[in-house]
Order: C-alpha cells, then sequence, then structure tokens
C-alpha cells in the first residue's frame, strides 16, 4: 500500500518557515450527556478540539472526520458546519508560520472508543460546556463561543 504524501512537510520543503496559508477541519464533538470532547495535544500541551491539516483530494467534512477518527479513536458523523474561520496567525515551535483557515463541524459519535496515542494526543476528556478549560488557540475558543450561541454558517 502506498503512504499518501503529507502535504505540510511537502510544502515546507519548498517554503521553509515561510507565511503560507494552511488549511483545517476538525469538530465540536457531542456525547449523549452534552458534554464536548476536548483533545490535549502534544505539540503545545494544551487543549483544543480534535482536527487537523487537510490533505490533497480530501473536502474539508473528509479531513474532520479522519482527523477526529485518528486522533480520538472515535469515528463520528459532521450534523452541520458550524463556520469556516480564516483570519488567524500561528508560529509552530520550528518557526513555521501559518494563516490557518479552518473548518469546524458539530459532530457525533457514531463507533470507537476513546484512544490517545501518547505523541499528537496526550489526554482525551469530554468537558461539561461550561466548565471547558482554556483552550489553545483563539480559533478554537471562536468555534466554540458561535456553536455555543447556536450559530451556524460562521465565516470570520
Amino acid at each position: 500500500m502506498t503512504e499518501k504524501p503529507n502535504y505540510i512537510k511537502w510544502i515546507r520543503s519548498k517554503v521553509s518557515h515561510d507565511l503560507i496559508f494552511l488549511n483545517f477541519a476538525g469538530g465540536i464533538v457531542c456525547n449523549e450527556r452534552n458534554e464536548v470532547l476536548l483533545q490535549r495535544r502534544g505539540d503545545s500541551n494544551a487543549w483544543g478540539f480534535p482536527g487537523g491539516a487537510m490533505e490533497l483530494g480530501e473536502s474539508a467534512e473528509e479531513t474532520a472526520i479522519r482527523e477526529i477518527l485518528e486522533e480520538t479513536g472515535v469515528k463520528v458523523e459532521a450534523e452541520h458546519m458550524i463556520g469556516v474561520y480564516t483570519k488567524y496567525f500561528h508560529q509552530y515551535p520550528g518557526g513555521d508560520k501559518a494563516q490557518t483557515i479552518a473548518f469546524f463541524f458539530q459532530c457525533r459519535p457514531v463507533a470507537g472508543e476513546l484512544a490517545t496515542d501518547g505523541n499528537e494526543t496526550l489526554e482525551l476528556r469530554y468537558f461539561p460546556k461550561d466548565g471547558l478549560p482554556a483552550l489553545f488557540a483563539q480559533q478554537h475558543q471562536d468555534a466554540f463561543d458561535d456553536w455555543q450561541s447556536g450559530e451556524i454558517g460562521v465565516f470570520r
């Protein structure tokens, strides 16, 4: 089986640490108790919603579903898009710079068990909506605020 190319590694081999656009997709996953799933991330040791970078040929929905499964062990169904968040900038620990574009979906778990890999995902936990820890990026906080207020189809 041929391994899929990693878009970020490929583009970084061409532009080094320069500022580029990176596209991400993820989801706000709620369980039957209406609690929200968060991932303590290996790259920052901070909490955020599961998701990740789009690969060439994927839709935003496909990316969110794939990334959530890879990072949590849970297969989800995307119920609707919360929004697209585009005017955010991030510098990664290695010096890479990006304007990040993120597509956030409301998702519900349909199969699987929570599982961490100890690398990308250090911990997974469901939190009550009014008891979330600080999120690692403003982009995630804005998506959560829009979701909690019932917004659909937001663009920032």
